[in-house]
């Protein structure tokens, strides 16, 4: 049935003010809400361009809502990096100490630097026996050229060499062969290429340092070092023999180089620097101009450095074997220096042949030089030629 008008009218009203209230309401439920919680990610719907919201109904009026600003979001705390560990400073390294000027000249300084020799140049002619020829030669070391007196046996070679090294004689009183000739003969008539150096600072051969006396040490290796240039000589089989200094000089050769197969000692000076340093003094005149007098003659009065000169504190590194001879008169070498250099081989655990003289000297006369020479002779037989003559 067909409503009239006013009827209509009479039901539209209480809608609209239906629809009205409703949207009223829903508009105070938006304006109502509470922000979202910081750090909450709610959606927020802005308002399109212009401001308006829907329409409350179809033919409704339009409800014009004030926007509210919308609600910032909580700021998205920005990322940190995660913290680098604090650097640590880095370890300062130890300074490398500084070598003392004077180490070449110690045992371990000897020992760890090369001997590179040259060749033996034969000067010309001495003398011949029925024997052995004697010669003049030179050879090079650490830039100095050394004499010396070589005797080569007569026959088929090559020989085993012996180096005989000379006792301490003034340089204006030195000659070639001094302190070693009867030794050579002896030695040399039994086979044994013989090889007396005259050392730096005797005879022809140049001047040069010797601190600790290891100089002349120095020109000894680079002897053994040239042995190859002389065909009639076996480098492979090397003794070596010295009186007084000379006996000190192989008692540290012994301590530094493994070529050498056995050693001989007779009368030596003490392996330890000291008691050389307080009988005969530190060996530098007192007009010398070396830069390095001051630093050695403090080294040369300091034990500590002392110790780091003396073969006897290295005989550990001894490879040859080692006889001694001492008389037991002895009055510039005395008998109880030869006796701790035995006692220091035997601490040590080498090898070790010793022999005292009653009533002999510094040089042995007579049946006791004999003697002497024949155990020599001897011992270089059983380590050079292996125990034959």
């Amino acid at each position: 049935m067909a409503r009239s008008p006013a009827a209509t009218r009479l039901f539209a009203a209480p809608a609209c003010a239906a629809l009205l209230l409703l949207t009223l309401l829903a508009a105070c439920s938006w304006r109502g809400e509470s922000s979202p919680a910081a750090g909450t990610a709610t959606p927020l719907i802005s308002p399109a361009a212009g401001g308006s919201t829907p329409a409350a109904a179809a033919g409704g009026g339009v409800v014009q809502a004030t926007p509210e600003p919308p609600t910032p979001l909580a700021a998205s705390p920005t990322p940190t990096a995660a913290p680098s560990p604090t650097p640590q400073p880095a370890a300062t390294p130890e300074p490398t100490p500084t070598p003392h000027p004077l180490f070449a000249y110690t045992i371990d300084g000897l020992r760890s630097r090369q001997y590179p020799g040259g060749t033996i140049e034969i000067l010309g002619t001495l003398d011949a026996t029925d024997a052995y020829t004697r010669y003049a030669i030179a050879y090079p070391s650490d830039g100095l050229r050394i004499t010396g007196v070589m005797h080569v046996p007569h026959g088929q070679g090559p020989f085993p060499v012996v180096i005989l090294n000379h006792g301490y004689i003034p340089p204006e009183q030195y000659w070639p062969g001094a302190d070693t000739w009867r030794e050579a003969d002896f030695l040399a008539r039994r086979g044994y290429l013989c090889i007396a150096p005259d050392f730096r600072g005797w005879a022809g051969s140049d001047q040069g340092p010797n601190y600790f006396r290891t100089g002349i040490v120095i020109d000894v290796l680079n002897l053994i070092s040239s042995l190859p240039s002389v065909p009639q000589a076996d480098p492979e089989r090397v003794g070596l023999w010295g009186h007084s200094m000379g006996g000190g000089l192989v008692a540290k050769a012994i301590t530094i180089d493994p070529r050498i197969d056995a050693a001989v000692l007779y009368g030596p000076v003490s392996a330890y620097d000291l008691d050389n340093i307080q009988k005969w003094g530190d060996g530098l005149p007192e007009n010398t101009t070396d830069p390095l007098a001051p630093i050695y003659r403090e080294a040369a009065r300091d034990p500590a450095f002392i110790r780091l000169t003396s073969a006897t504190f290295y005989f550990h590194y001894v490879t040859a074997a080692v006889q001694i001879h001492q008389g037991t008169a002895d009055t510039v070498t005395p008998p109880e220096w030869a006796r701790s250099i035995r006692d220091s081989l035997q601490l040590a655990g080498r090898s070790v042949e010793y022999y005292e003289y009653p009533g002999q000297g510094h040089a042995f006369q007579g049946q006791s030089w004999q003697l002497f020479m024949e155990r020599t002779a001897a011992f270089f037989d059983t380590h050079l030629k292996g125990g034959g003559a």
